[in-house]
């Protein structure tokens, strides 16, 4: 999810007016920490569902991480109460399709090329959001994204192209696509997202993600099901509890740092999943595929940098994967 978030997971209405504190430096740093952590382990979770996969389903992987996500608020009452409390399902709705199916391509994508290059064509998220935003709430368009929203796609095309099959003209296959829509699909989540939040919590807000994501995903895992060996569900576990303890981590640090700081810390997941990839699955890390990354990441950003405003809440724009 290149995709790509709420102060703190509370029933309080998300209008409310909260007051604002200055932090201590020694909380930023411990913040920063925390995002650094739930960074790494987005990539880990992209990582454990590359290994998951390689025999089974990726939408069977992703909706295994769906089901595992919804144990904190279905198994505490208290956070239940919480993520059924809502007053705008229509906006949930949105939210939770748009993210489950991005999820869903994005686990695709990791099954079937590179896990690195498949993080770094969902984290191109925060390029499609503003477009979004633009189209669906009347954001302005700022001229000056421009060019890095040129460079950010072009390091895209030379990642894309590096890892190239012999024969590929392009190297820009069906599953990079299906790669570059879960970005596209997880920007438009975070449109969603942003409106929802003026009037949701954000445990209702995950609760769709969770949920809907789960609905989104059932067809085709259960089509193509097959049954996990013991080793497997190690790895689906592992795909569960990273995610959850990504989320819990970046929830908490949201409080205590700006959207964009904490955005370009979430790019960190992209380097990781593909150091992994490159160690332990013999995915190339050419000087050809570094340059497109950090032309990506750069772009993504700047963009990042000049789209930013200060908002009372953050958690939910990062990336959700």
């Amino acid at each position: 999810m290149v995709t790509y978030p709420a102060t703190s997971f509370t029933t309080r209405p998300a209008a409310a007016t909260h007051r604002k504190m200055t932090p201590l430096p020694s909380t930023v740093r411990r913040a920063l920490l925390m995002l650094t952590a739930s960074a790494t382990l987005f990539g880990m979770m992209a990582f454990s569902a590359k290994i998951a996969s390689g025999r089974l389903n990726g939408a069977q992987v992703a909706m295994i991480r769906f089901a595992i996500a919804i144990l904190p608020f279905m198994l505490i009452g208290r956070f239940r109460r919480a993520a059924f409390t809502f007053q705008r399902i229509d906006l949930l709705l949105y939210r939770g399709l748009f993210g489950g199916v991005a999820v869903l391509f994005y686990f695709q994508a990791i099954a079937h090329i590179p896990v690195g290059v498949a993080t770094l064509l969902n984290y191109t998220a925060p390029l499609f959001s503003g477009i979004f935003a633009a189209i669906f709430i009347g954001e302005p368009i700022r001229p000056r994204i421009l060019l890095p929203l040129l460079v950010a796609f072009s390091g895209v095309a030379l990642v894309v192209l590096a890892h190239a099959a012999p024969g590929e003209r392009f190297g820009f296959g069906l599953w990079e696509l299906v790669g570059l829509t879960s970005g596209v699909l997880s920007g438009a989540a975070v449109t969603a997202i942003r409106v929802a939040r003026r009037t949701e919590s954000s445990w209702s807000v995950y609760a769709s993600f969770s949920l809907f994501g789960l609905l989104a995903t059932a067809p085709m895992a259960i089509w193509g099901w097959k049954t996990p060996t013991a080793r497997e569900w190690i790895w689906l576990s592992a795909v569960g509890v990273f995610s959850i303890g990504a989320q819990l981590l970046m929830t908490y640090a949201f409080r205590w740092v700006e959207t964009l700081i904490a955005g370009v810390v979430s790019q960190l997941a992209v380097i990781v999943s593909m150091i992994l990839g490159a160690i332990w699955l013999g995915e190339r890390i050419t000087p050809a595929i570094a340059l497109g990354s950090a032309l990506t990441i750069g772009g993504v950003i700047t963009v990042m940098a000049i789209t930013s405003e200060p908002r009372d809440s953050a958690f939910d724009e990062a990336a959700e994967q």
